[in-house]
Order: C-alpha cells, then structure tokens, then sequence
C-alpha cells in the first residue's frame, strides 16, 4: 500500500504552527515573520511536502486562480484580451484558467459554475449569459464583465458609441451618408450599443444581420449585400469584414471603389487582408489587464464599481478599405440597385 503522502496538516502540527499561517508562508511568505516562514519550509522539506497551486490555498479559502470565459475562443477579437488579462495575473502570482462558451450562454453558464470552486473571480469576456445569471455569479465570487454593462456588477468597455462616431464621421467626409451596418450575435451588447448609435449620427442607415462574428459570416453578409448594394458598411467586428471583402472581390465587386467598409475591434489580421482594413481599435489588452486587477482588488477587499461601466477610448485606424465615395456606387458585376431582397431581416433607421 503506498505511503500517505505528508499534508498541509501535518507540516503545521509539526512546526507547531496553524494550517493558515504554512498556507501563507507558501503563498504569501511577505505576511509571515520570516524566522517561522523558514521553520515551516524547513519542515515541509523534511516531511516531503510539496505545495500544490490549489491544495495549499484551501484553509485560507484562497485558490489563486482567476477564471476568464470568452465567447468563442476561436476569434481572435480574445486574443490581446487574454493576452493582457494573462500578464496582471502572473504578475500577481495567479493562474487563469480559460473556459470557452462557444458563443452559448448556457454552454458559458455551465462552465463557470463548474469553475467557481477553483478561482478566486471571474472575469466575463462579451458573456452571451443573461444579466440575471451574471449577478447570479457575482454573489459568489467577485465578477468583472468586459465588453458588456450590467447593472449592480462591475464592467469595463471600450467607448463604443465614440467609436461609431468616429467611423461615421471619416465615412462623411469621404461622401458617405448613408451606411449598412452588418450586425452580429444578438446576444451581443456591444452589437445592440453600435446599432443605436449608428441610427442616431447617420438616420437613413440600414441594418442587416444578425451573422456569425467570423469570416465566414461576412462571406454571408456579402451576399446580402450584393443584393442590397451599399456604398459604405459598418461591420460588426474585424472578421467580419475580413470574409465580406473575400467574397465581394470573388464576386467582383472592388473594395474601396465600389463599398468603403469600416469594422471593429483592431486584431491583427485586419492589416494582412486586402485592402487593409480600416477599423475601430479597441483598447482590448488594456481591457483584460483592467478586469483582471479589478476582480483582484475586490477579492481582496476593496468596494466594487457599480454606479456604472469603467470606459475605456477608442481609435479610428483608417487604412485602405474606405475611399471617397463613387458616383457610381455599385458596380454591374456584383449587384444593382434594383436587385431583389435579401433572405435575411434588413431594418431602416427609422426603426
């Protein structure tokens, strides 16, 4: 039979000390005189103790891990999130552990209930969860959400209707007035915020959508669009328009000549398609960083923000994707205007 290995227990009852303080001198060795520090590391070794990541953390209730859930690990809108949410953990001596909802709520809603034993927070990356179940999660452990605003929760987002702004007011003074959105999930917060704002800077603004925030949604979306030509559109996110501007040059349509398109998000495939693309940059590592540091700081005691979202700016980053508009707005060899409808909903802006 083998030997038991040595617990936490044992290592404190040997140097005569509690659970906690051997927890902290593990963990947080700054908090503990360093003459009985060195007596428990000098135990444990004796006894062959070696601390785990989450075991060492139980009798302080401390498991120095943080919990980050993203919609779709497979958009590389996530990427510069985790990236920056993975540098304020490590540097605070957390591990984070990532759960991907696949763009379903209760897919996400699953995942982070089986995750809340093992982290010390969460952060919710454009969770496709409902307000509800967001305070749901709070109530048990420290929450941040990103991208999204819920109320009596803390969050951070980027200035999406300043970004809007920005986009409508380069697309006007290049002659466009009238624009197409490309909307995304309808469990999008961000999705419904840029509507909005789009519909009160540009009135005569359409909607089509909702589409997948992928390549392959924008390569939807161009067909939609070659039935409805547009002279300017304002796509959901950078995927998006990386898969409208494949399938509309496929279809022969030329981007900027015949539609300027304007996206959101700044990833970095938006400088490797042609044209470039010209699009909103989100401040998104900042954002990561932001959340993780916050959810940190309440775990540790502080008062969370509730009395509204922590907004980060926004930049416009205009490459070759927009020209000044042409006379001739759309071209005979993808679509006219006395095309028949799209398949998919399309809403006026005076919705």
């Amino acid at each position: 039979m083998a030997e038991r290995a040595p617990t936490i227990y044992d290592v404190a009852r040997a140097a005569g000390v509690a659970a906690s303080t051997v927890s902290r001198a593990f963990a947080r060795p700054g908090r503990v005189n360093y003459a009985t520090a060195e007596r428990i590391r000098r135990v444990a070794a004796e006894l062959g103790y070696r601390a785990h990541p989450l075991a060492r953390e139980l009798p302080s209730g401390r498991t120095h891990m943080i919990g980050l859930g993203v919609a779709d690990i497979g958009n590389p809108f996530y990427t510069e999130i985790i990236r920056g949410a993975q540098d304020a953990a490590t540097e605070a001596g957390y591990t984070l552990m990532l759960t991907d909802a696949r763009e379903s709520g209760t897919r996400e809603q699953e995942g982070l209930e089986r995750a809340l034993p093992a982290v010390d927070g969460l952060v919710l990356a454009t969770s496709r969860m409902s307000d509800s179940a967001i305070r749901a999660l709070a109530k048990q452990r420290p929450v941040v959400v990103l991208n999204r605003a819920v109320a009596d929760v803390p969050s951070v987002i980027s200035d999406n209707p300043d970004g809007v702004r920005r986009a409508v007011a380069h697309l006007a003074d290049s002659g466009h007035r009238d624009i197409t959105y490309l909307a995304g999930p309808e469990a999008s917060w961000a999705d419904g915020i840029r509507w909005r704002a789009l519909r009160e800077l540009a009135p005569g603004s359409r909607r089509l959508g909702p589409y997948a925030p992928s390549v392959s949604g924008g390569a939807e979306a161009a067909a939609d669009l070659a039935r409805q030509p547009a002279g300017a559109v304002l796509a959901y996110n950078d995927a998006m328009a990386i898969g409208l501007i494949r399938r509309l040059t496929a279809m022969g349509a030329r981007v900027p000549r015949d539609v300027s398109v304007v996206s959101f998000d700044n990833i970095e495939a938006a400088e490797l398609v042609t044209p470039a693309l010209t699009t909103v940059a989100a401040p998104l590592r900042a954002m990561g960083r932001t959340a993780v540091t916050t959810v940190l700081a309440i775990a540790d005691g502080a008062v969370p923000r509730t009395t509204g979202p922590l907004v980060l700016p926004s930049r416009l980053v205009v490459r070759a994707s927009t020209a000044q508009r042409s006379r001739n707005r759309t071209s005979p060899a993808w679509g006219t205007t006395n095309a028949p409808g799209s398949s998919r909903r399309t809403e006026a802006g005076s919705r």
